[in-house]
């Protein structure tokens, strides 16, 4: 393993390429509010971070990433365009797998830059690529976008198009949801008991939740019931687009030939094909990048388009040595009624040093 020195040196060369270009350092607390993480991500971010509390602050955190950190600061005092980078320990809580780091460095470009965003996009990724260059990694490219399209698109309610939005970054959830809205799979036995009329209505209130959010939940159901299922084709048209895994020439032709029958994806697509112009200009070889339409969706849950990674096919045991993406809808949720396109990537030195050590 790698010394602790050496990876803040590697830390140090990488964040030096990035203020080369202009970027400005920035440097977020450790200790992050969770009032904001658990607004956007819920709950479950307790499982995956590390929470403490202070007497005047409330809840914090130690900071589980900095990407959050960052778009709050551009948001609050940020000029445009911006690009700025940082480095330093970020925490994850590890429950499953105990030879996963907890603690580890981590180096960072971001891009606020409203004028060209594929450009943008082709910036973040060929930096990235090339501070790789010489590991041997596979790198992968996706669009989360193209689905959010596709799911606005179908032809149902819209609360049911909420639930499969709200559930794109957790797959086996969206293809639950996905099968029980096309009746493929039966009604939960407890949803047919409140549908029935079977369920206790005059139970005392235990919890939370008010009559009045009970009443509402099962007004809900009874909508959700009375919604006509998916067409077999309209799921069917997800499906092909969720299997699509192909090099980037391969993949636009699949995905302009899916847009004629969903034009609601048509503009993402355009999105994708001039990105693809644009890591091109870059010098990046678009013939063999891979494009995966699923990628991203269960790791990277504000991003909202592009997205990408590098892995160490050789070395499964090692997590992503790089990733990163677009996340403009974030900077919406954190700027206070202001938003401007935003992309950005994170690498891990302590990755790149195993890799080197291993050739």
């Amino acid at each position: 393993m790698p010394s602790r020195s050496d990876t803040l040196a590697r830390a140090a060369s990488l964040r030096a390429v990035f203020e080369a270009r202009g970027a400005a350092l920035v440097e977020p607390p450790i200790l992050q509010p969770a009032t904001t993480l658990l607004e956007l991500y819920g709950e479950d971010m307790r499982a995956r971070a590390y929470v403490t509390s202070d007497a005047l602050r409330g809840e914090q955190m130690l900071r589980p990433d900095f990407t959050v950190p960052v778009v709050q600061m551009h948001m609050a005092q940020g000029a445009e365009p911006a690009r700025y980078t940082y480095s330093g320990e970020v925490f994850r809580r590890q429950e499953e797998d105990p030879d996963r780091a907890n603690e580890y460095i981590q180096v960072g470009y971001e891009v606020f830059d409203r004028s060209d965003p594929a450009a943008a996009d082709a910036e973040v990724f060929a930096l990235i690529a090339e501070a790789l260059a010489g590991l041997p990694l596979r790198a992968v490219t996706g669009d989360i976008g193209v689905l959010m399209a596709a799911v606005g698109g179908l032809q149902t309610s819209a609360r049911r198009k909420h639930a499969l939005m709200r559930h794109i970054w957790r797959p086996r959830r969206f293809r639950a949801l996905l099968e029980r809205f096309a009746g493929r799979v039966p009604v939960p036995p407890s949803r047919t008991a409140l549908l029935a009329g079977q369920a206790e209505t005059d139970a005392p209130l235990i919890g939370l939740r008010s009559r009045a959010d009970i009443e509402e939940r099962i007004a809900a159901l009874h909508e959700d019931a009375a919604t006509p299922p998916l067409s077999a084709r309209e799921v069917g048209q997800i499906e092909a687009l969720l299997d699509i895994r192909e090099t980037m020439p391969h993949a636009l032709s699949r995905l302009h030939d899916l847009a004629v029958d969903m034009p609601d994806i048509a503009p993402a697509v355009g999105r994708v094909a001039a990105r693809e112009a644009a890591l091109r200009a870059r010098g990046v070889q678009t013939d063999s990048l891979m494009f995966e339409a699923s990628y991203g969706r269960a790791s990277m849950e504000y991003y909202d388009g592009f997205v990408f990674g590098f892995r160490a096919e050789a070395r499964a045991d090692l997590p992503t040595v790089a990733s990163g993406g677009r996340y403009d809808a974030l900077t919406r949720r954190l700027g206070q009624g202001r938003e401007i396109p935003a992309v950005g990537g994170v690498m891990r030195p302590g990755l790149m040093l195993i890799l080197e050590g291993a050739a």
